[in-house]
């Protein structure tokens, strides 16, 4: 997964600068149709009971990856195709923390349930 601008800034001031950061207290996992970026950007999923959903982590040496599996809600109509996944610090709006490329993209249809499974979504400092 690749950080954006936002993040970025935040990690280099707090540690660097020595401003405060503090991490939000719940982290929510989005799903896209079309590519985020550094700068955010993208097309979030939206409507047909699309929802983002929480999502923990638990680190381990250079890596944190999600602690147990993320099941977002039953779609209602169709998603599209999900190509992307993103790390925000709110339910809705919020900032893009961190976002990645799926490794298969995944067409999500009425009645569908789009599922993440435990340890699948690493995250790399190295």
């Amino acid at each position: 997964m690749s950080f954006t601008n936002f993040l970025e800034t935040e990690i280099l001031d707090h540690v660097f600068a020595g401003a405060a950061y503090t991490a939000p207290s719940t982290l929510y996992l989005g799903l896209f149709t079309a590519a985020p970026g550094e700068a955010g950007g993208g097309t979030e999923l939206s409507g047909s009971g699309y929802v983002r959903k929480p999502i923990a982590f638990t680190t381990s040496g250079d890596t944190t990856s999600n602690n147990a599996a993320v099941e977002f809600p039953t779609a209602t109509g169709s998603w599209g195709t999900v190509t992307h996944v993103g790390v925000f610090d709110a339910s809705t709006s919020g900032n893009l923390m961190v976002y990645a490329t799926l490794s298969a993209s995944k067409a999500v249809a009425s009645g569908d349930v789009f599922r993440v499974p435990s340890g699948d979504l690493d995250i790399t400092l190295n």
